[in-house]
């Protein structure tokens, strides 16, 4: 009766110290009291050795998992389940001697299961209706486990049991799906490789150069590449670069009768000379007398130094209608000359553009008439004039415009009022702009981090910070009047920052 059991496929319980293993039963020696099992798994996993044995000892609980038989093609798991019948239990007796034990078990109920099979069409024995319902009580629980599923699916047999009828097919459908099982699950576990799969030694397997060059070589021959080979890369263009040739760019384009002290160049390259003042101040006068007046030239200062301040400030992403609780502040610092004129006609623009203005500006009996014009137009707006410095803020501002210097009255840096506003710009913490500062580092007494200049810059040192050129509207023909060889270098820009060379 032992050789009945072999190529049985069982479930043997060690207790917790050994644990459990399943495999196909390969011997059972009756006298030694031992059962042996082929490809075992001990805990799910699959064993190093071939084979095991056990002793009856040793056997806490033994469960049939499968019992062969030619034609007998089930798959275990949750595929196909098993119809429940005459329980039975192996396992050791009170001697120890590992007798074969059978109990009466419950009568057989129908549980459902994805094939339509009947009663009548099955045919089974009574030795197979006492291993079988003992499986089923076990399986429906253990079939849950998609482990268990996976594991075990390999381990159906390619035969059925002689006794045991072939169950009727319940149609196209479900045949379908059993041969979708198949191909997922029908794979045998012995095809898994033991060891984990060696990316590293894989990957080192592949010539990358080798391949590239070989790809290289067929578009080279086959005439695909039109672009040249991956190693002449083609020249690249800006948005506002012609890619059509064109005539050599010339970037000394302005050129002065003297040599200059100083040179700039713009964003672009374009060599920007320095002039000296007393060149700067022969060119004004000559197009003040072409009708470019003083009031045009402080208005378009103006301008073009609000401009450059509102840039400062934050530009759009400060001056919008949705940040009016940050409305920045502007200290603009004016002496009683033309320079002063100038900053007052950068702060009336600020102030029309929602700037908050404090406008410094010392009494003095007698005012020019543009400065008189200038802070006529002021005072129609929204700024602040002061004359002590007293009034100023005593918390930093976002922006002080320092007009207090001049090219000739050296005389007003000894006036104490100057001295007062240079160490409260001195000690205020904001940034510092200057519009058109003295060459002399000497007459600086506040410290730019810009300064702007007018038509052409002048040799300004260290101290004047990063210098810009702005554009007041002087005629091409009035620079070539007095000497200067003239291209503009604006461009599209009416402000432009210049570069030490």
């Amino acid at each position: 009766m032992a050789t009945d059991w072999l190529g049985s496929i069982v479930s043997i319980n060690c207790g917790e110290s050994l644990g459990v293993y399943q495999g196909r039963v390969s011997a059972v020696d009756q006298v030694s009291q031992t059962i042996s099992l082929t490809r075992p798994f001990h805990n799910g996993v699959k064993c190093l050795v071939p084979e095991v044995t056990f002793r009856a000892g040793d056997i806490t609980e033994l469960k049939i998992l499968e019992i062969p038989g030619p034609g007998d093609s089930r798959q275990c798991g949750d595929s196909q389940q098993m119809e429940t019948g005459v329980g039975c239990q192996v396992g050791p007796s009170q001697n120890g001697t590992g007798k074969v034990l059978k109990k009466p078990c419950s009568a057989p109920q129908n549980i459902p299961r994805r094939t339509d099979v009947k009663s009548q069409d099955m045919v089974i024995s009574p030795q197979q209706q006492c291993s079988k319902s003992y499986m089923d009580r076990h399986m429906e629980t253990l079939s849950q486990s998609k482990g268990f599923r996976r594991r075990h699916n390999s381990w159906s047999s390619s035969s059925r049991h002689p006794n045991q009828a072939t169950p009727k097919k319940s149609g196209l459908k479900n045949g379908q799906m059993k041969s979708k099982d198949d191909e997922c699950f029908g794979d045998d576990i012995d095809e898994i490789p033991d060891t984990d799969f060696d990316f590293e030694g894989n990957l080192a397997l592949f010539d990358k150069a080798a391949v590239f060059e070989e790809i290289e070589t067929y578009e080279r021959r086959s005439g695909t590449r039109s672009r040249g080979t991956p190693n002449e890369k083609p020249a690249r263009y800006r948005h506002d670069e012609n890619i059509l040739e064109s005539e050599p760019i010339v970037y000394r384009r302005i050129v002065v009768p003297q040599n200059p002290n100083k040179e700039f160049c713009t964003d672009s390259g374009l060599v920007v000379p320095s002039v000296s003042y007393e060149l700067h101040k022969k060119l004004l006068s000559v197009a003040e007398k072409h009708g470019l007046t003083l009031e045009r030239r402080l208005e378009m200062t103006g301008v073009c130094a609000s401009q450059m301040a509102l840039s400062l400030l934050g530009g759009p992403n400060r001056l919008n209608p949705k940040n009016v609780h940050q409305r920045p502040t502007v200290a603009l610092l004016c002496g009683p000359h033309v320079k002063g004129a100038q900053g007052i006609s950068c702060g009336r623009h600020l102030s029309n553009h929602d700037v908050h203005v404090i406008l410094f500006l010392p009494n003095f009996v007698k005012m020019l008439e543009s400065i008189t014009n200038e802070l006529n137009l002021f005072s129609k707006t929204q700024g602040q004039q002061v004359s002590s410095v007293k009034d100023l803020p005593d918390t930093p501002v976002d922006l002080v415009i320092n007009c207090l210097d001049c090219h000739e009255n050296a005389f007003l840096r000894d006036q104490p009022w100057y001295k007062a506003v240079v160490d409260w710009a001195n000690q205020n913490r904001a940034p510092v702009l200057s519009i058109d500062p003295p060459i002399s580092e000497m007459e600086l007494g506040i410290d730019a981090k810009w300064s702007l200049a007018l038509g052409l810059p002048l040799p300004l040192g260290e101290r004047a910070g990063r210098v810009y050129l702005c554009d007041i509207g002087i005629p091409q023909k009035v620079f070539q009047e007095v000497g200067i060889n003239y291209h503009s270098p604006f461009g599209c820009k009416f402000v432009i920052p210049l570069h030490s060379t």
